[in-house]
């Protein structure tokens, strides 16, 4: 589980139901990594994660996806784009759990979720400018909304 660095914060009993989620489909195979960090809970059947590694793998995943993209006049700025929103989510969150304060830590829990609105939109991008990388793309693109809605949770839930 996540350990927040900020222990004032409600945020813990939270962060912990968020993280308890069950593995999306085919990310692990599709992408060559997994980033889980045990087994199932047998009373649950879910999957415990650990956000700051989800975070980094799937900025990892990004940076392999990009790696198949052609370079072109049209492509360079996309990769560049997504490349920056993509790893830097988990920058971010790394970040956030080194805030000072509340409002620091909820400030910077809300860039996350911008920039997991970014990469979304970037990876709809190069799936239309490279129609063969379509279904990666949509592999990606579903564990940034999957980020997205943890991310946007974890903000609503913690008072500025």
């Amino acid at each position: 589980m996540v350990k927040l660095q900020n222990p004032t914060s409600k945020l813990h009993r939270s962060a912990k139901l968020q993280l308890e989620t069950k593995r999306p489909p085919n990310y692990a195979e599709a992408n060559g990594t997994d980033w889980s960090v045990g087994e199932d809970s047998p009373a649950t059947g879910r999957h415990p994660f650990d956000l700051e590694e989800r975070t980094a793998c799937f900025g990892a995943a990004i940076i392999r996806f990009l790696k198949k993209v052609p370079h072109g006049p049209n492509n360079n700025r996309l990769i560049d784009q997504l490349v920056g929103c993509g790893t830097s989510i988990g920058a971010n969150y790394c970040e956030a759990n080194e805030g000072v304060s509340k409002k620091d830590f909820r400030n910077i829990i809300g860039r996350c979720v911008k920039e997991a609105k970014e990469t979304k939109f970037f990876l709809r991008m190069i799936a239309t400018s490279e129609p063969a990388l379509a279904d990666q793309a949509r592999t990606l693109y579903r564990e940034a909304q999957e980020l997205h809605l943890i991310f946007a949770s974890i903000y609503r839930n913690t008072k500025p």
